[in-house]
């Protein structure tokens, strides 16, 4: 069984209390009040709610350190060096359509390094958690990628540009049709964070995303580290929350998948 330090602990403590609520909505989802914030990009109060309740959680532990919240975007705290990166409820198209696979995703950033990541899929208790140099676990069992080198073997996940017409102009189609045909099966669950988890987990051999924002992203990247995976941008790997594409795999899905989108993506989408 892991041992986590106590910011893991406030961690598994907020997921969870804001889960309960979550869980409770989603069997009443045809009644929640929506609005939208974008096409494709539905929030809820169910949404609302979750964020308020981690942000509540984690500020009580820990009252000087900021957030980067979905919904609320920045807050600055007075200790400059460590913040929370919070999505409560990614998957909201997936949760608004009673669609069992959506999660909470809580990171710690100290110092401009994520220092431990928790993703929560409570409809399925999968509890994903890492600390950095800890290893990553799925409730207590450590979790270690995919051994498979093989594309024709890979099973990859993508994020699909719904109704994002710059992201199709600037080459996913092409990324699409080159990844098809190199590997055994394509996924698309709209839950990124899920994702990335189960690319720690060896569940995907890989996965690719273009215009993921910070608190997408944030807590899954660690998970991939912590279980012996790879992640970076096709852009250049300098900065993983800068915009461009995140890719994600095991070491060899990694390389190889990477490979294919460069050859394949508009020069102004690469750098190096």
């Amino acid at each position: 069984m892991a041992r986590w330090s106590a910011n893991v602990e406030v961690m598994i403590r907020a997921a969870r209390a804001a889960a309960r609520h979550l869980v409770r909505d989603f069997g009443e989802v045809e009644q929640l009040q929506v609005s939208i914030k974008g096409p494709g990009d539905f929030v809820s109060a169910a949404d609302r709610r979750s964020e308020q309740i981690i942000r509540e959680t984690l500020q009580r532990a820990r009252p000087d350190w900021g957030f980067l919240l979905e919904e609320s975007g920045e807050i600055e705290g007075r200790s400059r060096h460590n913040r929370w990166i919070v999505d409560p409820l990614d998957g909201t198209t997936n949760f608004l359509h009673g669609l069992p696979h959506w999660s909470i995703s809580i990171a710690l950033e100290q110092h401009g390094e994520i220092t431990a990541a928790l993703v929560y899929d409570p409809i399925k208790e999968e509890l994903f958690v890492a600390e950095k140099g800890a290893g990553a676990y799925l409730n207590d069992r450590r979790l270690r990628v995919s051994r498979r080198w093989r594309l024709e073997e890979a099973l990859i996940g993508c994020g699909l540009p719904v109704q994002d017409w710059p992201a199709r102009a600037k080459g996913f189609a092409r990324q699409l049709d080159a990844v098809a045909d190199r590997v055994a099966a394509l996924r698309r669950l709209g839950t990124c964070s899920l994702d990335l988890a189960y690319v720690a987990a060896g569940r995907q051999d890989g996965f690719w995303e273009y215009g993921v924002k910070p608190w997408d992203i944030a807590a899954g990247i660690l998970l991939v580290r912590e279980a012996g995976g790879r992640v970076g941008r096709l852009e250049g790997d300098d900065d993983l929350f800068a915009p461009g594409t995140l890719i994600a795999g095991n070491p060899e899905i990694y390389t190889r998948l990477r490979a294919i989108l460069a050859a394949v993506t508009p020069p102004e989408r690469t750098v190096g």
